[in-house]
């Protein structure tokens, strides 16, 4: 006959296995669930652009200093891990941002041009000036962007670039591919917004 254990034996038992237990779970759990914040839930991984089904390429957050500033997430027909492998696709293409944080819409356009211009030589840049100053001009009308605000860049074959902020598509056409080549390179160029961002929207694989 078995003599049952005394009680803080029997506590001891147990807080053991519950240890044990999380050790193992945390060491169980894929890799993606880990590293994978909450902010990036917004971004599906299959998205409708035009009339083509892309899937997510890779996803992230954007951070100034210790500040997360918006979420971003790439979309495209097939894999790629490149700014210049991204431009060899004839598919649609989308960038879509989710914001964290309230910042200056006028601000946000004049580091969007910047970065732009970071990313490209000066020859390169002064033959987009005019699609430069039609986007300035989108994000200078929204004044703001909040917290749960969205826009999106899509690069739709045949059309161009279309920007829509809060799923409505803005007037504005940008139907050169340098253009929309160069607005990826903001994030996705030599001389990225963040570096780490540029490695997540590239599946982690960043040239």
């Amino acid at each position: 006959m078995l003599t049952p254990l005394p009680s803080p034996a029997v506590h001891m038992l147990r807080m053991g296995l519950v240890i044990l237990c999380a050790v193992w779970c945390t060491w169980a759990a894929p890799s993606w669930a880990q590293n994978s914040p909450p902010e990036l839930e917004v971004h599906p991984q299959t998205m409708q652009v035009g009339n083509q089904h892309l899937q997510r390429n890779g996803a992230g957050i954007r951070y100034k200093a210790i500040f997360k500033v918006y979420s971003a997430a790439l979309y495209l027909e097939q894999p790629a891990t490149s700014l210049e492998a991204i431009g060899q696709l004839t598919g649609s293409k989308r960038m879509a941002v989710s914001m964290l944080r309230t910042i200056n819409a006028a601000e946000l356009g004049k580091l969007f041009a910047h970065g732009m211009e970071d990313n490209m030589n000066k020859q390169q840049f002064s033959k987009l000036i005019p699609g430069v100053l039609r986007m300035s001009e989108v994000f200078n009308r929204h004044k703001e962007l909040k917290a749960g605000d969205t826009f999106t860049l899509d690069w739709i074959p045949g059309q161009g670039m279309q920007i829509s902020v809060n799923g409505a598509p803005e007037p504005a056409q940008f139907t050169e591919p340098a253009f929309y080549q160069a607005m990826l390179g903001i994030w996705l160029g030599p001389k990225p917004a963040d570096t780490q961002l540029k490695q997540a929207l590239l599946a982690g694989k960043a040239e």
